[in-house]
């Protein structure tokens, strides 16, 4: 299990590294939330991964650290918040300069 959770992690940070060097905005959005979702599973796999075990202590003889969890949710929440900021400011971006390059270059279509 902790091999198939690392390999999943493995993929979502390379994932959202890849896209995050893209020229484009929508892709850099898309790169930055598979990153912050990469370290979500990370945070979350360091308290420990076990099944049918609840976070309680007194309830379980092993039980997991709610610790992690508490950040785990915390981080969605501010995730969540970021992504749709990015997502406006990347329209806003968009709107005003008539091309999604994040580097601000405008878009000729391949004419020179």
């Amino acid at each position: 299990m902790e091999l198939l959770v690392a390999i999943i992690i493995g993929v979502l940070v390379a994932s959202g590294i890849y896209l995050c060097l893209r020229a484009r905005t929508f892709p850099v959005v898309m790169g930055l939330t598979l990153l912050s979702y990469g370290v979500n599973v990370f945070l979350f796999s360091t308290g420990g991964l076990k099944i049918n075990e609840v976070a309680v202590v007194g309830k379980s003889a092993d039980p997991t650290d709610p610790l992690p969890q508490a950040l785990v949710l915390t981080a969605i929440v501010i995730g969540f918040a970021m992504t749709a900021f990015l997502v406006v400011l990347a329209l806003r971006s968009q709107g005003e300069q008539h091309s999604d390059h994040v580097d601000g270059k405008q878009d000729d279509g391949g004419h020179q």
